[in-house]
Formats: structure tokens, sequence, C-alpha cells
């Protein structure tokens, strides 16, 4: 007679019990139901480093507002729940990005996360550039200029430009074979001649002791799988801030000119950032408090801004009512103390306060959607330049044979541009593409009609354009 065998048992679903004993690292619930006008994220997750930008990042990325929000991260374990609405204002209904929110946030069953939210720079098919320098009128078309001339092609492109300060991220591919550009000797020539670029001044200026000090650094030229898994305006958020744009420049009029009045009519002070510190001294936080306009991304600008100051936010909360954003953010030291001196609390300031305002464009923005070839947007931004207008943010990309150029300009003198004017000269424009938009608000100009004319400056050059740019 046969011995019976017994085989140890295996539960099949051992595997899982240690996440259904503790839980998983992190859990996202996306409810529909508990409010009227806002879908509400929900985030349980072990608390990490930079977690919370990591939220803020996925959400902003799939151009969502956050109307309201609440962050813990105490004990071990981080909690938040936002308030958020989709691009016009509505509940998130989309079931496609109800599901791109889970998979982004959330990961998979053992808590490693899905690649981030980014956008298709991540690719190694280029070569990236990292550039900041103390900005002049057309420096950006000087830029775009000097990589034509070396024969790189500008796949991707972004800029920012804030009190006299200017910081690009870009990615190239070698003109002829449009791939990597790998050879040592050609990547130094190209970054040696975009120093000379960025150096380079029209006229001496006499800089006293108060004055930001010129910084000019351009970073090493690799593949741009090093900074794929950096968010591009994250890096333009660092670039700004190592080049310390949050100090006024005060010998050297900036290229970005402030008035009292913005294109529409808004009081400029009104739309500047207040922020002030308080202590907490039972528990050991400093408080920061943030008011200032409402808008896209401005709780990324901060949250970032902060993070990448070396601060930790243990609890926040956020509040956007009357087209205003209200922050408050408890912050200490990695050590975990609080902000110790005045200087410290005013240097945090300064640099919230820039963080918010880059994105504040007071110009007008200029998309053009044109066939691309090489050097297109070095003769795009050289037309730009020659008619007096300063590019204060860029955004360029590619989409298969289109070139997608997106500009946010201000006449270099600081004069008012004639909005209706300037819709009424799209017509005259054509074969180009080209829309101008005012992001800020469909209301026109009141302003008398400024001294140039679109219309020329683009017919002027429509022939060199004409057989390249044909939609």
């Amino acid at each position: 007679m046969m011995k019976k065998v017994c085989w140890p048992y295996f539960d099949p679903e051992f595997d899982t019990l240690p996440e259904r004993i503790n839980g998983p690292s992190c859990r996202v619930c996306i409810d529909n139901e508990s409010s009227e006008d806002s879908t509400v994220i929900k985030v349980d997750s072990v608390n990490k480093q930079d977690i919370l930008l990591e939220v803020v990042q996925v959400i902003t990325d799939l151009n969502l507002s956050i109307t309201k929000g609440y962050i813990s991260s105490d004990a071990g374990w981080f909690m938040d729940v936002f308030h958020v609405k989709d691009e016009n204002g509505n509940k998130l209904l989309d079931q496609t990005v109800i599901n791109s929110i889970q998979l982004a946030i959330g990961g998979g069953r053992n808590g490693s996360r899905s690649p981030k939210t980014r956008r298709k720079t991540g690719s190694t098919e280029h070569t990236a550039i990292e550039m900041t320098a103390r900005d002049r009128p057309g420096l950006f078309s000087e830029i775009t200029a000097a990589l034509a001339d070396m024969e790189c092609n500008i796949v991707e492109a972004h800029a920012w430009s804030h009190n006299a300060t200017l910081a690009c991220v870009a990615y190239i591919s070698d003109q002829s074979s449009l791939s990597p550009i790998h050879d040592p000797l050609r990547l130094a020539s190209i970054e040696q001649h975009l120093n000379m670029v960025l150096r380079a001044t029209p006229t001496p200026t006499l800089v006293d002791n108060n004055t930001k000090q010129q910084e000019v650094k351009t970073a090493d030229v690799v593949g741009s799988e090093s900074t794929a898994t950096t968010n591009v305006e994250r890096r333009l958020h660092q670039l700004m801030l190592s080049g310390r744009d949050f100090d006024t420049p005060f010998s050297e009029p900036s290229t970005s000119p402030r008035s009292p009045l913005d294109h529409n009519g808004h009081d400029h002070d009104s739309m500047k950032a207040i922020v002030s510190i308080d202590s907490c001294y039972q528990k050991g936080y400093s408080i920061v408090n943030v008011e200032c306009r409402d808008r896209s991304r401005v709780m990324f600008d901060t949250v970032c801004t902060l993070i990448d100051m070396g601060y930790v936010i243990f609890h926040a909360s956020v509040t956007c009512r009357d087209g205003s954003a209200f922050q408050e953010y408890f912050i200490r030291h990695t050590d975990g103390s609080p902000l110790s001196t005045e200087n410290e609390k005013d240097r945090v300031i300064k640099c919230l306060e820039a963080a918010i305002e880059r994105r504040v464009c007071e110009g007008f923005k200029l998309e053009l959607c044109a066939n691309n070839r090489v050097g297109l947007l070095s003769d795009i931004t050289r037309v730009l330049r020659e008619n007096g207008l300063a590019v204060v943010r860029a955004d360029i990309a590619t989409e298969g044979e289109k070139a997608i150029n997106a500009f946010y300009l201000r006449d270099i003198s600081g004069k008012k541009v004639d909005m209706e004017f300037i819709e009424s000269v799209k017509k005259e424009m054509s074969p180009i593409s080209v829309q101008v938009k005012n992001d800020e608000s469909s209301r026109p100009s009141c302003h008398a009609r400024h001294h140039f004319s679109l219309a020329d400056m683009f017919k002027s050059h429509l022939d060199r354009f004409s057989q390249s740019v044909l939609l």
C-alpha cells in the first residue's frame, strides 16, 4: 500500500499578505461624488523625499488646476487631498485621465511608480544643452543663430527670462544625420561657442557692489537621458535659481521692463506675489504664507522652489478663490530645524516671489506652425529681434515635419502693443500659420496703436520663408 504523500500548502494569496496587512505603499482614490464642482484626489503613501512634488507634477502635467488642497506628512506617512478641475473647469470624467493619474501616482502592486509624466525630451535621440546667463535684448535669437551656424538642429527648446536672467534648455541633433552628437571635440566646440555668445556684451557697463554679478554657465553637453527624469520646467526653475534671478538688477535695465499697467490694463502690483514667514515655536516649524493671483501651475512653482532650496514640507494647505491663490506651508530644514535668521527668511521670500513671477508674461503670445527645417527658428527669432521684440518665454517643439513655436513677447522699450491691431494683421500673413493669443484675458487693450507692424515685419521676410513654412 502506497504511503500518502502530503505536500505543504501554499496560499495563492500569500504573496499579497504583507500588502493586505500593512496596506500598499501608495493608495490613490479619485472621488467624483464628494464635491459638486470638482474631483477629489486622495493620496495615502509611505512618506519619502519629494513625494509631494511628484504628485503635484503629475496633476499639473495633465493640465489640471488645483482649487483646494490639504497635505500632511508627519510620522512617516504622507496624506494629501486635492480638489482639481480640468482645463474647462469641470470634473474629471474621462476615464483615461483618471487611469493615468492612478498609474502615475500609485504605481504597481509593490509600490514602484510608473515612469514620471514628462515631455518627449526623455528620448535618448537628442543631445541636451542647458544655459544660464545675464539676459540682454536678442540673446535668445543669438543662441539659435549660433546653433544653426554650428549645423545643429534644434528639436526642442524651452527658455525663460526674468529679472535680466535667461535660462534655456535645448535638445539638439546633428544637422545632417539627425542623430545625437557624441564627438567630444565637437561638443567642446559647441560649448565654447555658446559661452562666447552668452558672455558677449554690446557695451561695457559699470557694476556696483550691490548689483548681481554676471553669471554665465553652460551645462555639460550630454545625452538627454541625463535630464530625462527631471521635469523640464523644474530644471528651468533650478537654472533660474542658480542664476540668482531673485536679485533685482539695479545698474542695468531689464529686458523685461515693467510698467504700472499690463497690456490688459491690470495693475501690475496686484499680480505680484505676497510672501510672509511666521514661526511656530511650539512645533518647531516655519510657516510660509503665499498670496498671489491664481493661475495654472502656481503650486508646482512654489513647491518646486522650496524643495530645491533644501526645505522639507510637512504640512500645507492651498485654497483658490476669487482669482487669488492662498498657500500655507509648514517647513523645516532637512535636519529638522526651522528657519533661523532674518536673512534666510528674506532669501526664501525673494526666491518664492521670483518663482511665481517667472511665468507671468505681460506681453502677448505668438504661435507659429510651419514645416520644419534647419535654421527656421533662427530666422524667426531674428525677425522678432530686428523689430524690437524681446522673447520673455519660448516653447519650441517639433511634431513630425512640423515646427510648433510659441513665443511670449514684449516690446523692448516697454511700450504697449495694441492687441486688436495684431489680430487684424494675422490675416495679412498668409500662408504662414500664426496665432496671437492673450492668455491673461480676452479683453482688448485700450492703448493707442504701436509704431511697428507685424504685417510689414513678416512681409519683408516672406520670400525667404515661403518655400519652407507652407502648411
